[in-house]
Parts: structure tokens; sequence; C-alpha cells
């Protein structure tokens, strides 16, 4: 039995582990602890195997004064939680970080691919204190505590919040939509938790960049949330000429129709085999009730 502990009760990422382990209910136990005020401080760690930490403030609004609050949450509170899970034996720590640490968003007909190169340089508030979390835990890594930082690209699944939710409101409610060819890296909830499986059975360590086996195009993706809801939608060339030519600049364009990937040599591992569904099964996975 591998005794798991998950920061975060609320957590889309968490509770989706959680279902996805209820499959082998005699090889898992897992728990889960909130960490919003310091009751966590009086729990013995001792009888987990692994800490899985996926609590963060993420989708606030980026403020100066909210500063003190990411770095509090996202560095400050992981990095103690991590100490007190070394210090009582855990022996697996799986930190859930972001591509939001190399500052890219994606250009419009220009790819942009992430590679082992690529500089790290956030620009948020959120990508900022993820990365100086990184750092510290890291320092925290050895044969018996090994750490493993995971920087997972846009995750959706069935009722995902943030962009996700936000495509899918487009798609459910515009009758025309932008035929922009984009890739994007993302990654289906259930392709996650089968990773998160796997680095548990296989006591990794490291940096990981969990993604799909394939790119994403957003206009595809757009096309699969209408058509499992049955519902038409109209691919304009004209509205995507227009984005092209004045949406460049335009961060929320960028956001959702330039190319951000990360390269696949850093997602393959013969151990990790994780892509438990395609794009067309997952978004079919993810629509229909």
């Amino acid at each position: 039995m591998i005794n798991i502990l998950i920061t975060g009760e609320s957590s889309y990422v968490g509770l989706n582990f959680t279902r996805w382990l209820s499959q082998w209910p005699d090889k898992y136990k897992i728990e889960t602890i909130s960490l919003r005020n310091n009751e966590w401080q009086l729990k013995d760690f001792s009888r987990y195997d692994v800490l899985l930490n996926v609590t963060a403030i993420v989708h606030k609004k980026e403020e100066i004064k909210l500063e003190e609050l990411y770095k509090k949450v996202n560095r400050d509170i992981a990095v103690e939680v991590a100490n007190k899970a070394k210090s009582e034996g855990v022996k697996q720590l799986i930190f859930m970080s972001s591509l939001s640490v190399y500052g890219l968003e994606g250009e419009i007909d220009r790819e942009v691919n992430i590679t082992e190169n690529t500089p790290c340089n956030p620009i948020t508030l959120y990508g900022k204190s993820k990365l100086e979390a990184e750092y510290e835990l890291n320092k925290l890594n050895d044969n018996l505590f090994k750490v493993v930082i995971v920087r997972a690209p846009m995750i959706y699944g069935p009722n995902c919040p943030g962009n996700y939710a936000k495509l899918r409101k487009l798609a459910l409610t515009l009758p025309v939509f932008p035929n922009i060819f984009n890739k994007r890296s993302m990654i289906y909830i259930d392709n996650l938790s089968e990773f998160f499986k796997l680095a548990i059975e296989n006591q990794v360590a490291g940096i990981f960049f969990p993604q799909n086996n394939d790119y994403v195009n957003t206009t595809e993706l757009v096309q699969l949330i209408s058509r499992f809801n049955s519902k038409k939608i109209h691919l304009s060339k004209c509205i995507a000429i227009f984005i092209k030519l004045f949406g460049v600049k335009v961060s929320v364009f960028n956001k959702m129709f330039g190319s951000l990937t990360i390269a696949k040599h850093l997602s393959t591992d013969k151990q990790l085999d994780y892509c438990v569904a395609d794009l067309h099964q997952s978004i079919e996975n993810s629509e229909i009730k």
C-alpha cells in the first residue's frame, strides 16, 4: 500500500488524481490536507510515502499588493511543507509548477518551442513564485527524498476551471470562430494523473514536462467541444486574417491563437508512458456527461 498525502482539498488536479487512483483501492491510500491555516504543522507526516503539492494561488488578478500572498502560498509554505515531509521520512515530493516559469505566452504565426536550453524568465507573480519555490525545493533532493518538479502546460478535462472553461464558453456561444493554425502543448487531466501514478511507482526525481502525445490546435479543440455538444460552429478565414494582422500585439490573442509547445523529447520516457487518451477521446470524455 502506497500512502499519499495531497495538499489542497479542493484542487482540481488533486481531486481528479484521487478519482484516478480509486481504480486501485488495494494499492493506494490517499488523504488530503488544507494549507489555508497552520493545522498541517501538527499533522504526522511519517506514515506517508509521497507528498503531492498542488496548492497554489493562480487564478487571482496580478496585482502588486498580492505579491506577498503569491510568495507565501506558492513558495514559502511549499518549502515549509516539503521540509517537514523530508524530516519526517516522506520518500518523495511531487510539486506542481508551471510553464509560467519561462515567461512565454506564445506568438501568432510563429513557433515558440520550449527546449532544455530555454531560459527561465517569469514575468508574472505566479511564475516568479513558482520558480523561486522550484529552486528551494531542488535543494532538498537526495537519495532518501526524491523531488519531482512538474512543469505542466494547460490542463483540461471535465469541469476544468481556467483557460479550458473560457474556450468552452466561446465554443458554445459563438456562431463563428477564427480558422487559425497553431500548436499548443496541453495535457488531459487523466494523462496527468497517470503521469503522477507512474512517477510514484518508478520513484523518479527531476524536472518533468508531461503533455499529450500530440500538440493541440485551438481551432480543432473548439470544433471538438462544439461537436460533442451538438452545436455547429462556422470557421472563418477572414477573421483569422484580421487577427494575424492586428492581434499579434494583443496578449489574449497570443495566448489563444499563438503557438507554444514543449519539445517532445522532453516529455518522452519509456518508464512513464502516461497518455491514456488522445485529443478526440479526451474531449469526448470531458464534454459528454
